[in-house]
């Protein structure tokens, strides 16, 4: 079956665990959200929580990396016993934090073959055949995936579809360079996997283009990180009679591009709460209202680095 088929039929909310596979993130509130031990053993458990919650719910696409601490480790230990599950993962940073909150760096962006060979290697010996899509992580504009041409043939002949996700402000020219690259006459990426939410929604346009081009669209961060889940924000986000956050999620799907778009959920009630989105449709007015939250995009990123890892 195609890609597309494959990820638009498993439903359009998938569960990402960037903030469940390390014991630090930059989501606000971890605080309050995880245990008071981030144990191994305490966010496998709640790991495992999470993913059993959101199959039952119809959850079917589930989003890593090999920069999210153990994420791969705790996916492929439930995978067992859960067939139909669509599993992305990504390379191209190293997680080294070493199961600290307050590391000085926690991941190390590399986007070299010698990173690749090593960390499909990685991933495979966790989620073997369960692997759907692999993903250059955060691709910008300058980073050598987009040049290096023997790269993109290791790409290419992979058995699993290929893709890439972005970041920073200047997410529409990255897309739009990689939707660019061929190999032997065919387009080498088949998704694309962005930050779209309603303070950052610079790269629109660009989706647009690559799902009209019949690439997978995946939104991440759909809840800027915690920062949407802040009701005095807009009306909007208040007089619906749900959560900010379910507000904020439905705007996202509600995208013409047609994404898939990931929950964060650190816990099992906004995990809950995440999934409600896919039964609240936002009228025009809504949405002509909530897009006068959009920031500079140069303004939200800076205010995303300075998030601090808790």
């Amino acid at each position: 079956m195609e890609l597309l088929d494959t990820l638009t039929g498993a439903g359009r909310i998938g569960l990402g665990l960037a903030a469940v596979g390390r014991p630090g993130y930059i989501t606000l509130g971890r605080a309050a959200d995880l245990p008071a031990t981030r144990s191994v053993e305490a966010l496998r458990e709640r790991t495992h929580t999470l993913l059993t919650d959101a199959w039952a719910a119809g959850v079917r696409y589930f989003d890593v990396a090999r920069s999210y601490g153990r994420a791969e480790e705790f996916l492929a230990a439930w995978l067992p016993g859960h067939p139909g599950a669509i599993v992305g993962s990504k390379w191209g940073y190293t997680y080294t934090a070493g199961w600290s909150v307050t590391a000085d760096v926690h991941e190390v962006k590399d986007h070299s073959v010698a990173t690749f060979d090593r960390q499909i290697l990685e991933t495979r010996a966790l989620l073997g055949n369960h692997l759907s899509l692999y993903q250059i992580h955060s691709l910008t504009p300058g980073s050598p995936a987009l040049t290096d041409t023997g790269l993109h043939h290791r790409l290419a002949a992979l058995d699993v579809p290929v893709g890439f996700s972005t970041s920073g402000p200047r997410q529409a020219e990255t897309i739009r360079a990689a939707l660019a690259i061929e190999v032997n006459g065919a387009r080498l990426f088949r998704s694309v996997q962005s930050t779209w939410n309603l303070l950052e929604p610079s790269a629109g346009p660009a989706l647009a283009e690559a799902h009209a081009a019949g690439c997978v669209v995946i939104v991440k961060e759909a809840l800027a990180n915690g920062r949407l889940a802040d009701p005095s924000l807009s009306s909007v986000l208040t007089e619906l009679a749900v959560t900010p956050d379910v507000v904020a999620t439905a705007a996202a799907l509600q995208q013409p591009w047609s994404p898939i778009v990931l929950s964060g959920a650190a816990t099992r009630a906004q995990l809950a709460s995440n999934l409600r989105a896919a039964d609240l449709t936002l009228s025009p007015g809504h949405l002509d209202r909530l897009a006068t939250l959009a920031e500079p995009a140069d303004q939200y990123w800076k205010t995303r680095a300075a998030l601090a890892w808790s």
